[in-house]
């Protein structure tokens, strides 16, 4: 081969080599997981920077604090050298930046234990009723606003479809700690179903589970009702309905899977709101978890556990958030952001 035919061969591997590249970065996985990626990433930073804004921007002196009460200025300013108080403000983030990525947050003021063993200690127990609750509030949500859709269209039953609307509209706008508060008046003290408060036993998750997934089940079932009510009015359901196939059969071939989309989509955003109502329910059945945890630093001004159950609970809201697009992702390629071709 002569030495021209050589290099032209050389050109034309490296076109190739640099198309096969480019069609690999091009494809709408590798751009949707680096989307998310980065999503992920800037979030942690956010996150990241606001805990740490918590100790200079709260009034006090969280030295004096973490001395206690009757320390002498010298004991108090050994205790801020300790705690690198002491230090420029750009040294001690990046010291608290540095101990977030170690997963090591400081210590407790109040009880000297390392902040990530109690986290690690009380996210257990709020992990356990947040996934109960969003599995019940799925099983329940979708297949009531189905069936609420499909008895109330074109007009039928119109006392039924008003009756739901009340219930699901005054359950949702009622305060969740209302909602906790009245069923233990019912639950637990009237009628002696379930405790009041503790993580004894299994029969504890019954009620602060109710609580938190009430108000987004009824939200979630009138979203599926109203999306239900659009599909049924779609021509391909007519068409299904011509070729006799059973009310069962068309809604869960062709009515349910058009309703997976906008349904994940904004169950997502709600329960991954709802780790806020977590702290309250938590605080009223005397939950073990991170709610019930943040919520006695606030009160005993505890700034190492703030920072890093804020973080934590942040990080949550965001993977729940994330998980939501990879489940759309699988189910329906074109919410990967490119197209059905592309794949």
């Amino acid at each position: 081969m002569t030495a021209p035919s050589i290099a032209e061969a050389s050109r034309t591997s490296g076109v190739g080599v640099e198309s096969a590249g480019s069609r690999y970065l091009r494809h709408p996985w590798v751009g949707f997981s680096l989307r998310r990626l980065g999503g992920l990433l800037l979030s942690f930073v956010v996150l990241v920077i606001v805990t740490f804004l918590i100790v200079p921007l709260i009034p006090g002196d969280p030295a004096a604090i973490a001395a206690g009460e009757g320390a002498s200025p010298a004991q108090i300013a050994t205790v801020r050298a300790e705690l690198g108080l002491d230090l420029p403000l750009l040294t001690q983030f990046l010291n608290y930046a540095s101990g977030v990525l170690r997963l090591d947050m400081g210590a407790s003021f109040i009880s000297g234990e390392a902040v990530s063993a109690l986290i690690f200690t009380r996210f257990p127990f709020t992990a356990e009723i947040a996934l109960l609750a969003i599995v019940l509030v799925l099983a329940v949500a979708v297949p009531l606003g189905m069936t609420m859709a499909i008895l109330t269209r074109g007009g039928r039953s119109r006392w039924l479809d008003t009756g739901f609307n009340f219930v699901t509209s005054l359950v949702y706008s009622v305060p969740q700690y209302v909602v906790a508060t009245l069923l233990v008046v019912v639950f637990a003290v009237t009628l002696r179903w379930f405790p009041a408060a503790g993580a004894a036993t299994l029969n504890s998750m019954v009620l602060p589970t109710a609580a938190l997934m009430l108000g987004p089940a009824c939200v979630i079932s009138r979203i599926v009702r109203r999306e239900t009510a659009a599909v049924l009015e779609k021509d391909y359901i007519r068409t299904a309905r011509g070729w006799r196939l059973s009310v069962l059969r068309t809604n869960a071939r062709y009515v349910l899977p058009n309703l997976v989309t906008t349904t994940l989509t904004l169950s997502g955003l709600i329960l991954a709101a709802q780790l806020g109502g977590a702290v309250v329910i938590e605080t009223v059945f005397a939950w073990p978890g991170l709610g019930q945890g943040i919520v006695n630093a606030i009160l005993q001004r505890d700034y190492p556990v703030i920072r890093g159950i804020i973080l934590v609970l942040g990080l949550l809201a965001t993977l729940i958030i994330i998980l939501v697009d990879l489940i759309l992702a699988i189910i329906d390629p074109r919410n990967l952001g490119g197209t059905t071709h592309d794949v």
